[in-house]
């Protein structure tokens, strides 16, 4: 089995985090490795929201399918997936931090059937896409805050103005 973890300080709320973590059809937004993702039921994000993610592996493109299967908004979220030839399950935590949240993002991959021979393999592989991701996350978190810090400068401006 890969297993892949590590904490990051996000500059957002844990509300705000867990949201955009929550909503797995974002992945492409920060996970280099997803090419593509969606959501396969409606309504808000809960506990059994499916998705799902096209993810490129050794030049391939796998198409997985995952369900949330613990949904404790906003502490701690877990989703199951995979396909014929792999199961994932990830773990996200969320605690509020002084300037921020620190999320703790723990996935294990495991190989189905022969496959597993190749554990590993996978697992160094794993290490780095985890880190890449890792990284992703926080691009795009920062940019959100980017973004978000405007709006509210531009608000603030436009209410003076008035």
């Amino acid at each position: 089995m890969a297993r892949f973890v590590d904490a990051i300080d996000l500059p957002v709320s844990v509300e705000d985090a867990f949201a955009f973590l929550a909503d797995f059809s974002r992945t492409a937004e920060w996970d280099p490795s997803v090419l593509h993702a969606e959501r396969l039921t409606g309504g808000r994000v809960r506990k059994g929201s499916r998705f799902r993610v096209v993810v490129s592996l050794l030049g391939r493109q796998l198409p997985l399918e995952y369900e949330i299967t613990e949904f404790d908004k906003p502490s701690r979220l877990v989703l199951v997936g995979g396909d014929e030839t792999l199961r994932s399950v990830d773990e996200i935590t969320f605690v509020a931090r002084p300037h921020g949240t620190r999320v703790t993002y723990e996935a294990k991959l495991e190989l189905r059937g022969l496959r597993k021979l190749a554990d590993p393999a996978l697992h160094v592989l794993f290490q780095l896409v985890g880190r890449l991701a890792v990284c992703g996350l926080r691009r795009r978190m920062d940019a959100i805050r980017e973004a978000n810090g405007a709006s509210d400068a531009q608000n603030q401006g436009e209410r003076k103005a008035s």
